[in-house]
């Protein structure tokens, strides 16, 4: 059976215990560990890489949302808050579901049934190859001021330094995240995000077209309609990539 390896985070041991087993009728989900707090969970998120987190939103510290801002990659998410629907909906998240507490095991239920659980190990084994590229299907969390977004890699068009942060181009959203362009080029697959100058990585999905431009450089129009311009040793090095 495939099962999908679980932690379970949320500063109530009462409420973990009574998740712990409302789970025992989902063989396919494995508990591997829980935590009570923030900083604790991330510990145990890096050393176990979960396929999965139950995740409490309130928590002594940090927030369940400050917690997932300090993850380099992150699991699927369920939420388990006592939150309303609409004050949670306030939050842009796409996590891929919540549970409102106490939980309800129909809810429950169809929760790990959105888990399409061969697609999903399938699609984590991909990831899992080079653990320290974050491949096109990586899941990523934003958080920006009050507002929250989940983003696989390949909805971002663009990363631009913006000082020691980066501006996170995705749909009409420009959130800034603590990283700087030199340490997210490092972490991205070079096969589909391009560095084009010393202020922007492209995701080379999105270029709809390429120019000629000044000084032997090239101009690239992204599918939003951005154009961003390629210095002219970029070029060189764009030009060997896409074989033109």
């Amino acid at each position: 059976m495939i099962t999908i390896r679980t932690i379970i985070i949320d500063d109530e041991r009462l409420a973990r215990t009574e998740l712990k087993k409302l789970l025992q009728d989902f063989p396919e989900i494995e508990i591997i560990d829980e935590a009570g707090n923030a900083a604790t969970a991330i510990e145990k998120i890096n050393h176990h890489q979960p396929d999965l987190i139950f995740l409490d939103i309130q928590m002594p510290g940090k927030t369940g949302f400050d917690m997932l801002a300090e993850l380099e990659t992150v699991p699927v998410v369920i939420f388990t808050t006592a939150y309303d629907e609409y004050a949670f909906r306030a939050f842009e998240v796409n996590a891929l579901d919540y549970l409102l507490k106490p939980i309800d095991r129909k809810r429950l239920e169809d929760a790990i049934k959105k888990l399409n659980i061969p697609d999903y190990k399938e699609e984590k084994n991909a990831d899992n190859n080079d653990k320290d590229t974050l491949t096109e299907n990586s899941l990523i969390f934003v958080k920006d001021g009050d507002r929250c977004w989940f983003i696989k890699l390949s909805e971002i068009r663009l990363f631009e330094s913006v000082g020691n942060y980066a501006k996170v181009h995705f749909g009409n959203n420009k959130p800034l995240i603590l990283k700087s362009l030199n340490a997210l080029e490092e972490r991205l697959d070079p096969k589909v995000f391009f560095r084009t100058n010393r202020r922007n990585i492209v995701n080379l999905r999105m270029v709809e077209k390429v120019e000629s431009y000044f000084n032997n450089g090239l101009l690239l129009e992204l599918k939003n309609g951005d154009k961003i311009e390629v210095s002219r040793r970029q070029t060189v090095k764009f030009k060997e990539k896409m074989s033109l």
